[in-house]
């Protein structure tokens, strides 16, 4: 079926069309006018509508670089459906390497916003309004905060059964059922009945490769089995990453001040008891003064600090728990030798 002409912040797009709208959201102090850059690909079919997002933090590049590399991929020309992709929400605290807006307010604790409100409830309600409520499916690209790092992972409200699935096809092996917090983009979503993944990859200021990739990959599987793009053929078929639904997570804290010594990667099985690293005291010539690291619980490592400089009670390791450790472990490792070879 023939799809009708749709208006994105005031531009009518025609089918069959790929425009870049610069919405205006406010003025740096000298004046210069602050831009959302929204490309809208506006297929010829009827079919769903689907926005994809990055940097709402930002300092979280991976996602930047993903929709750029999604941006130019063939296979959209015959898109069905709406592709609404926002390579960057906060321009603001990208210019300056941040993960805030000038204000210093998190633009991802700021929804659903308001017109007359802050800088970040402006933007908010600008991008809430804008975009997002013309979508029924919506991805958000994240990585870490500044001096961390995550595994691939996607967090979402699994309790629903078309959002499982949907971070089910993604293609990640680690899936946390996640509960919407105040403020954040994917509560607002929730409100008006949009479907949401947010994808957790990388560290902030930083592109990694694997991440980037398995992003991209994710996004184009969900978009296959959304029908807004053709199913791959068997010639080319991938594997399938098998996920896993985590029970729970939770970090293992410093308990000192001091020099971290840690030999723990993304992805490692970790056991109950298992010695993790230790903190030293850098002004001890002697080592008199270590303190081990014992992991409180069984799982595997999905996020974990870079910085080997720790105050007493820094998260240094992230750790999620499964039924069964060691297939997953292996599945992990699988993914990540996947991710280096595999190409789109």
């Amino acid at each position: 079926m023939p799809q009708s002409p749709i208006t994105i912040a005031g531009k009518k797009i025609s089918p069959g069309t790929h425009h870049l709208i610069e919405l205006p959201v406010a003025s740096l102090y000298t004046h210069t006018v602050m831009h959302l850059p929204v490309h809208v690909i506006h297929g010829r079919a009827v079919g769903p509508k689907l926005f994809v997002s990055a940097a709402i933090h930002g300092d979280e590049l991976n996602g930047v670089e993903v929709i750029r590399r999604l941006l130019e991929q063939k296979l959209l020309k015959q898109l069905r459906g709406t592709l609404i992709a926002i390579p960057f929400v906060n321009s603001f605290g990208m210019l300056q390497h941040s993960r805030y807006l000038p204000d210093r307010r998190d633009l991802n604790r700021s929804f659903p916003g308001s017109e007359k409100g802050s800088l970040a409830a402006r933007l908010a309600h600008i991008f809430l309004n804008q975009i997002v409520k013309h979508c029924e499916y919506g991805i958000d690209l994240h990585t870490a905060a500044i001096n961390r790092t995550n595994l691939p992972q996607i967090r979402a409200n699994l309790t629903d059964a078309e959002t499982r699935e949907l971070a089910r096809v993604f293609g990640v092996p680690v899936l946390l059922n996640a509960n919407t917090r105040d403020g954040s983009l994917r509560e607002a979503a929730a409100e008006h009945g949009i479907k949401m993944l947010l994808y957790e990859a990388g560290e902030a200021l930083r592109f990694d490769e694997l991440s980037i990739h398995a992003g991209l990959r994710g996004i184009i599987n969900v978009m296959r089995y959304l029908q807004m793009l053709r199913p791959r053929t068997n010639k080319s078929a991938q594997r399938v990453t098998e996920p896993y639904i985590a029970h729970g997570s939770s970090w293992i804290r410093a308990p000192h001040s001091g020099l971290l010594t840690m030999h723990i990667k993304l992805g490692d099985r970790i056991n109950k008891d298992q010695l993790l690293g230790k903190v030293v005291d850098p002004s001890d010539m002697f080592n008199s003064n270590e303190f081990i690291i014992i992991s409180s619980i069984s799982g595997i490592v999905i996020g974990k600090t870079i910085l080997p400089l720790v105050n007493e009670g820094d998260a240094i390791l992230h750790i999620a728990s499964f039924e069964d450790t060691c297939e997953i472990a292996a599945e992990v490792d699988t993914f990540q030798q996947l991710m280096t070879q595999e190409k789109l």
